[in-house]
């Protein structure tokens, strides 16, 4: 700062001064010798208008901060907190009523009329005949009373697409511990600075950073990993490799095309991938991997900043030291995603844990041959079903509308009357909602399927080049009874074939039934 000049002295000095004992200040002898003039202490009664000062000094302060009281209140952000008659904001009339609420949405009721078949029948009829359904079957049943309600060639065989997954997923919900974590962990390889990477099946891993999520909730994170091996390792793994022992055979399955695989809905079946494959972890259309396990295995290594040491893959050392582990959520959950966002590589890992559950190989064959093990064994009737994968994406699968409704009404079975039932209840979590969720999210919004808006939960099948639209799921009726349905149509228009399954769907949630 620039110096400033010290002020200079007066011209007339005051008078030095000095302070004697028990006396006032007087001034001090001048140079001459002269006694300086004395002056006077004033007498008490003299002092006393000086005193006066003292309260006008506290009015005065008094008044100051009364007035900048005042200017504060009247701040349009002060007198907005504190709600007074002038602020901005307060409202210019009257406090309304707490409006009433009335919920639309509610569950079951036990005391509710039993549907009977004829007024099933009575509200079904003119939409099952509709010909937009091409090759229909169906079936209604009363999970209270197991009772079948509505019955239109139900046992016959048709392509399910990926309505499939709902067999996939209860026979993985009867066989495999519900709080199943799937693993991925990096162990220590065959030399100080090499790392390998071992998949073991959870491809919900995520790409995004701590915090954030991709389309499966409660998913690992990559990062997690990474910064796991760090610290294990010292920050020495300069290499890495991946091992992908856990899946056996080819990894695309009979019956699918061969667009399907890398596809905007599928990726090759690996035990390894970031996102479920996709480009973007966020957007379920977007393109899948060709190779997703270089993909991932390429990503570990950038982020580790160390480089992959071989594209081929490896087995890791037996007993080697783990240097990091992430789990995926449970598989209650990984149903419940793989129901919501129709996915299918999820839904071919969740039919490869029944297989290794039932001792079969983590393959396509592997995990249809467990599922219809553990089904049978569950006592469902599957002496006719044939399946060649677990996602419904093959064109060989052939299932019947009753097997399906079989399942569903089992997990909708009141508690306690069934032993089954509490072990295929989360089946009914992961069904997407009419209008609001998952696949059918953007359905039921309009015509007459616009009732079944919010009370459908349904799992969805689509193959368009077939003609195959198929949907199973329950519905509560107007009188708060649980249905359970599952409509099939083969060899008919995705757009009609659609409106119309939704349609009959809504039809239920529209009758009483009685």
């Amino acid at each position: 700062m620039p110096s400033q000049p010290i002020p200079g002295a007066s011209s007339a000095p005051a008078p030095p001064m000095r302070i004697e004992p028990g006396d006032g200040p007087r001034p001090a002898e001048s140079g001459g010798g002269e006694p300086a003039t004395e002056t006077p202490v004033p007498e008490p009664d003299q002092a006393a208008p000086r005193r006066k000062r003292r309260p006008l000094l506290v009015g005065g302060l008094a008044l100051v901060l009364v007035i900048v009281v005042g200017v504060a209140l009247a701040m349009p952000y002060v007198s907005n907190r504190l709600g007074l008659p002038w602020a901005p904001n307060r409202p210019k009339g009257d406090s309304p009523q707490p409006a009433s609420v009335v919920l639309s949405l509610h569950g079951p009721d036990a005391s509710a009329p039993t549907p009977t078949n004829s007024g099933v029948s009575a509200a079904l009829s003119g939409l099952a005949g509709n010909s937009a359904l091409g090759t229909f079957t169906g079936i209604v049943i009363d999970p209270a009373t197991n009772s079948v309600l509505w019955d239109h060639n139900s046992s016959q065989l048709l392509t399910p697409a990926s309505v499939t997954k709902v067999l996939t997923s209860s026979a993985a919900l009867l066989k495999v511990d519900h709080g199943l974590q799937l693993s991925t962990k990096v162990v220590a390889g065959s030399t100080p600075d090499t790392a390998v990477l071992v998949a073991g099946g959870d491809l919900t891993l995520s790409s995004l950073p701590a915090g954030k999520e991709n389309l499966y909730p409660g998913a690992a994170h990559l990062d997690d990993l990474v910064a796991q091996v760090k610290r294990a390792s010292g920050g020495q793994i300069k290499k890495v490799q991946i091992d992908l022992s856990a899946f056996t055979g080819p990894t695309t399955g009979p019956g699918w095309d061969p667009t399907d695989a890398p596809s905007t809905y599928a990726a090759p079946m690996v035990p390894a991938m970031l996102d479920g494959g996709r480009s973007n972890p966020i957007d379920d259309h977007s393109m899948r991997a060709a190779n997703p396990a270089l993909t991932l295995l390429q990503t570990f290594a950038q982020r580790l900043g160390a480089s992959v040491a071989s594209t081929s893959t490896t087995t890791a050392p037996r007993g080697a030291k783990v240097l990091g582990e992430v789990r995926s959520a449970p598989l209650t959950e990984l149903v419940d995603a793989a129901l919501q966002l129709s996915d299918n590589d999820l839904a071919e890992v969740i039919g490869r844990q029944t297989a290794i559950a039932t001792g079969k190989p983590a393959s396509f064959s592997g995990g249809t041959e467990a599922t219809m093990e553990v089904l049978a064994q569950n006592g469902f009737d599957v002496s006719s079903v044939s399946i060649s994968d677990n996602s419904g994406l093959s064109t060989a699968n052939k299932v019947p509308a009753r097997l399906l409704a079989q399942l569903l009404a089992v997990a909708a079975a009141p508690d306690g009357k069934d032993p089954r039932t509490a072990k295929l209840r989360p089946l009914l979590e992961g069904l997407p909602v009419a209008g609001g969720s998952g696949t059918l999210s953007d359905r039921y919004t309009d015509g007459a399927a616009a009732l079944g808006k919010g009370w459908v939960r349904a799992k969805t099948g689509t193959i368009s080049s077939m003609g195959v639209n198929t949907l199973a799921g329950v519905v509560l009726d107007k009188d708060g009874r649980v249905l359970v349905f599952a409509l099939m149509s083969n060899r008919s228009n995705t757009d009609t074939g659609r409106q119309s399954l939704d349609a009959v769907a809504a039809a239920l949630r529209g009758c009483g039934c009685r």
